[in-house]
């Protein structure tokens, strides 16, 4: 507002109008005219720096605004991330011991139905709005939850055929992927600092996991494959959030709705489902109520990783991902009393240095396109 405002105090109509007061002031003889039109000319001269002072004011200001959105994007996704990891431990710390197996995929698909009936009401009481469910928009949206569905598909089976440590490692691999996904599809700078911050924290990684370092060829294939379906995921959600024509809490119903559809069978097929019917331990009201929050923290983590991804980009988010071990560890051991290895807290070490050099690198880059 401010740009366009100096811009029509410098229009052609405003020049004129201050010509013709001129002129009428100094209508009695050429010797007073010229003067006038000295004046008239300096006062061009004069203008002409507050209308680049206003602009680059305006533009700073522009700046920092982007700033403070990114900053609170990443905040809230990073704080809903850390909620659901800890709330899904809890339920697995809980329940888990009352069965053969596990529910990961069907504690998903809970989730998923409650973050749905979450966002209708808000429709419904008219604090959101976003059109009803529409095919071609479900296509459009479809290949993000592909690469999710894929994603959680591989990570299993990774964690199955590798130990968590080298799962780490390849974790840390897929954040490089994503920032040269990012240089490539969307034309992202690439800052010698933030590449150094993702090379740290592999180098950690690497370092916590040098006594289990073993890798065979199926745990070496599920990780390629999960590491392209989360570089996947992310890219494409980036794609997705720009052009599909939806409100944030459009894409949080259209994600959770296909999340339900394509995950809901697979628990039929791998037996999730039927155990837990026939499991009446898990028929309790503190498994649903725990279940419930877990959806509801689902919902506000959806609609959080979609303002992430649109404020800071795929780079970001990744980085945010891998950041949020630390507090997730940190936690679980004041909460779940879980331990933590000596290599674990040189990692988070590692892994906090990487991080501030990353948001050096931000903020420094931030400041130069303020410059300019």
């Amino acid at each position: 507002m401010s740009i366009g405002a100096t811009m029509r105090s410098t229009s052609p109509n405003h020049m004129e109008d201050v010509e013709l007061g001129s002129s009428s002031s100094a209508n009695k003889g050429t010797a007073r005219t010229r003067p006038m039109m000295k004046l008239k000319d300096s006062n061009i001269v004069e203008l002409q720096p507050l209308v680049d002072s206003s602009s680059k004011i305006a533009k700073g200001d522009g700046e920092s605004s982007s700033l403070a959105k990114s900053i609170i994007a990443s905040t809230m996704y990073s704080g809903c991330s850390i909620g659901m990891v800890l709330v899904n431990k809890s339920l697995a710390s809980s329940y888990n011991h009352l069965i053969e197996g596990d529910l990961n995929i069907l504690l998903v698909v809970f989730q998923a139905v409650a973050a749905v009936i979450c966002v209708e009401f808000s429709k419904f009481m008219g604090w959101v709005e976003y059109p009803n469910f529409n095919t071609r928009t479900a296509w459009l949206w479809a290949p993000v939850n592909l690469f999710f569905c894929g994603m959680l598909f591989t990570g299993m089976a990774s964690m199955q055929h590798n130990s968590v440590p080298m799962v780490t490692v390849f974790k840390n691999i897929t954040n490089i992927m994503t920032t040269i996904g990012d240089c490539i599809l969307y034309g992202a700078g690439i800052e010698l600092l933030v590449m150094a911050a993702f090379g740290i924290m592999l180098l950690g990684a690497v370092f916590a996991a040098r006594n289990d370092a073993d890798v065979t060829q199926t745990g070496l294939f599920w990780m390629l494959g999960n590491c392209l379906c989360t570089s996947g995921y992310v890219l494409y959600l980036k794609y997705a959030t720009k052009t599909v024509k939806l409100s944030k809490f459009g894409m949080v119903f259209y994600n959770n709705v296909l999340c339900t559809s394509f995950l809901l069978p697979v628990t039929m097929f791998n037996g999730e489902l039927s155990m837990f019917l026939n499991t009446s331990a898990l028929h309790t009201v503190d498994y649903a109520v725990k279940n419930w929050f877990a959806g509801f923290v689902g919902f506000f983590l959806n609609f959080a990783s979609l303002n992430c991804v649109a404020q800071t980009g795929p780079t970001t988010y990744a980085m945010i991902g891998s950041l949020n071990k630390i507090p997730i560890a940190i936690f679980g051991y004041l909460i779940f009393d879980n331990d933590i290895s000596p290599e674990t807290w040189r990692f988070i070490c590692i892994s906090l240095c990487g991080g501030i050099l990353y948001t050096v690198a931000k903020l420094r880059a931030s400041r130069r396109k303020t410059r300019s």
